[in-house]
């Protein structure tokens, strides 16, 4: 309990500090796996600046940025929010860790598990994509993923758009399966997919590919035209998280998630084991 204490004490301090300090302090709390107070966020324009600056610490232990993920991707979680659009995260290299991975059930401040979706940008002209059919065009893998984010701040504390925006939309760890090129399957195939989520032996939900927006796809133009308002480009290589297929699950030591994509690429999947 003490050092929840001290960091809570810390933290409460730098709640109303400049953007350096604040960052400071999520990344001692993330770095100690202890939740921290929520930062007080006037604005997106302010969190983002917060979580530029929290990313560029992150980066020293868990190197450089990879790519993006694209956050509250339902239109009720959106409404929830008081937002009318999604939010914008950053990953890095070692947060991303390969199918059939054992990771701590506790491995942040306040962990989750989602079923979720990758792809990969084949080349810089996917920024002028307009289309789901030009967003394709532009893409050379899909790849299954289990996002593990952490919501990093104390259970009962505001958690608000900006706030979420603050901690990086929860990135801390994720889960690949085996990278699907595009050139085998159709846009459309993300659409019309069924992902069924198991935990253990039992199955807790089936959730169509379309409850991202519409079309997952939808997410990457939608993060094309949020980074370029941010004077930012997608790159060849990198890599996008489209958002949560389905409700997130508390992990359970001792238990297995398993992610199948029904109607990807002959049922792809992704598994994780929480220790």
């Amino acid at each position: 309990m003490k050092k929840f204490a001290v960091f809570g004490i810390l933290l409460f301090g730098l709640a109303l500090a400049g953007v350096g300090a604040v960052a400071d302090a999520l990344y001692v709390a993330f770095m100690a796996k202890v939740p921290a107070v929520a930062p007080k966020v006037a604005s997106l324009e302010e969190a983002y600046r917060i979580q530029d600056a929290f990313v560029e610490r992150l980066a020293v232990p868990l190197g450089p940025v990879v790519g993006y993920k694209v956050g509250l991707t339902s239109k009720p979680v959106q409404k929830k929010f008081g937002i009318d659009h999604p939010l914008r995260g950053q990953l890095l290299e070692k947060m991303l860790l390969k199918s059939g991975a054992e990771v701590p059930a506790r491995f942040g401040a306040r962990p989750i598990a989602e079923a979720d979706l990758l792809v990969r940008v084949r080349d810089a002209g996917i920024n002028e994509a307009r289309t789901i059919a030009e967003v394709w065009e532009h893409l050379d893998a899909v790849i299954p993923f289990i996002e593990l984010p952490d919501l990093l701040v104390r259970k009962g504390d505001p958690l608000t758009a900006p706030v979420i925006t603050a901690i990086n939309v929860g990135a801390r760890l994720g889960v690949t399966g085996a990278a699907i090129p595009t050139e085998r399957i159709a846009a459309g195939d993300l659409a019309a997919m069924t992902v069924h989520v198991y935990q253990g032996d039992e199955e807790v939900m089936a959730v169509p590919g379309k409850a991202i927006l519409g079309h997952p796809l939808n997410a990457v133009l939608w993060l094309v035209q949020d980074l370029k308002d941010d004077g930012k480009r997608l790159k060849p290589g990198d890599l996008v998280s489209l958002g949560s297929l389905g409700r997130p699950l508390l992990p359970k030591p001792g238990t297995e998630l398993r992610v199948v994509y029904e109607g990807l690429f002959g049922n792809q999947e992704v598994r994780v084991f929480f220790k």
